[in-house]
């Protein structure tokens, strides 16, 4: 009879586990280990589970579930400028540069598998490659051509790729910006390096319209967004992070940090409002800048460098970054409360020129350069499912 009573209590257990994980999502550590399940969050909370005889507790966990890839590979170890963007079903694509063969490189995943293209082969190009996706999932891009010291832009129109020189007055493109207007308008800011200028180019629909924006020592990594005018924002470094927006007539520039910045990425929230992750480069630590409150995001070792920032559906801040002491990538995120950061990749020397983009559940892709093994990575994240944890009470029957 007490054998009977056993397993009538390890079936009744086995049918509330069955229960409580069907609510969630699809099982996500399948194929893990245990040991490895506890490292990435799951381990029951502190106090073990819920003590009352009958209660399930569910276990939410501090991390992500990060889904890894290599792209394509043999890229050399300067090979790592890429850019990622999200097409409308939440696909990534990403723009990068092969410094092996000096090309613009264009990969995109259908579904099933990584697809890869050379969009531009023609002298020494693909430096500082930015994406954006049009109205129809049609990629464009811009880029410098190092051979021509000149900014050009490629887009493909649904048949083929057409690739214009957009500015060619001395040694300009590097370091460029994409983003594409309500009409697929492209507007790009770069640099100069014969001057070191910040300039901006924009498309006018019959030709190709560039300025300069701001003059003096003005480094590289300038981040654009448009707002919803279609009027550019800029940040960028010029002894300090600064800011600069077109007004409709004039420029309008402020210092947003005097210390010593790089790697800037710039986002406009919902009520088009300046968002800015950046690298401190005398702390090394990762700083985040919204309405010019600075804050300090990460400062565990040399962090920030590479860093790339995108907005969730409720404005909540997330960026990925390349962690220089542990050559690692990371990623952080804003919950409404705190700042929550982890490790999203630590196998080798990765994690440099990162480029982060949210689908539409706020699910991070990251897209990265693996310097070991010269190749191009891409992570993106999820919630774990839903772990419950049941407390097993024995009693004499």
């Amino acid at each position: 009879m007490r054998g009977l009573r056993t397993l009538t209590m390890f079936l009744l257990l086995a049918m509330a586990l069955g229960t409580a994980t069907a609510q969630g999502p699809s099982p996500a550590s399948e194929g893990l280990p245990p040991s490895e399940q506890d490292a990435r969050g799951l381990a029951p909370r502190a106090g073990g589970p819920a003590e009352a005889a009958g209660r399930v507790e569910m276990a939410h966990p501090t991390s992500l579930r990060w889904h890894i890839e290599t792209v394509d590979i043999g890229l050399w170890t300067d090979g790592g400028d890429n850019s990622l963007a999200l097409d409308t079903a939440g696909r990534p694509h990403i723009a990068y540069h092969d410094f092996n063969h000096a090309d613009l490189r264009y990969a995109h995943f259908d579904g099933t598998s990584w697809l890869t293209e050379t969009v531009d082969s023609v002298g020494y190009v693909g430096w500082s490659p930015s994406l954006a996706q049009d109205a129809n999932d049609h990629p464009g891009i811009s880029y410098y051509d190092a051979g021509n010291s000149a900014l050009k832009y490629a887009h493909f129109d649904g048949t083929s790729w057409q690739i214009e020189t957009v500015d060619s007055a001395g040694n300009v493109g590097d370091e460029s910006s994409l983003a594409l207007d309500a009409s697929d308008h492209a507007h790009i800011s770069y640099w100069d390096g014969a001057y070191y200028d910040l300039k901006y180019a924009r498309f006018d629909g019959t030709s190709w319209l560039s300025e300069t924006v701001d003059i003096g020592i003005v480094a590289w990594n300038s981040s654009l967004a448009l707002d919803a005018a279609g009027l550019p924002h800029i940040s960028y470094f010029e002894q300090g992070l600064n800011y600069v927006r077109f007004d409709g007539t004039a420029w309008l520039t402020e210092t947003v940090d005097s210390a010593g910045t790089w790697y800037t990425s710039l986002a406009l929230d919902a009520s088009e409002a300046p968002r800015i992750s950046y690298y401190d480069q005398g702390n090394g630590d990762l700083k985040y800048a919204s309405h010019w409150n600075l804050e300090t995001v990460d400062s565990a070792g040399d962090v920030g460098q590479y860093n790339s920032l995108a907005l969730d559906a409720n404005g909540h801040p997330g960026i990925s970054y390349y962690d220089a002491t542990n050559s690692a990538l990371k990623y952080a995120h804003f919950d409404g409360t705190a700042w929550q950061m982890e490790t999203v990749d630590n196998a080798g020397d990765v994690g440099q020129y990162s480029s982060l983009a949210l689908d539409a559940n706020g699910h991070p892709h990251i897209s990265y350069f693996d310097a070991g093994n010269s190749a191009l990575k891409y992570a993106w994240g999820e919630e774990w499912p839903y772990h419950c944890y049941l407390p097993l009470v024995l009693r004499r029957w």
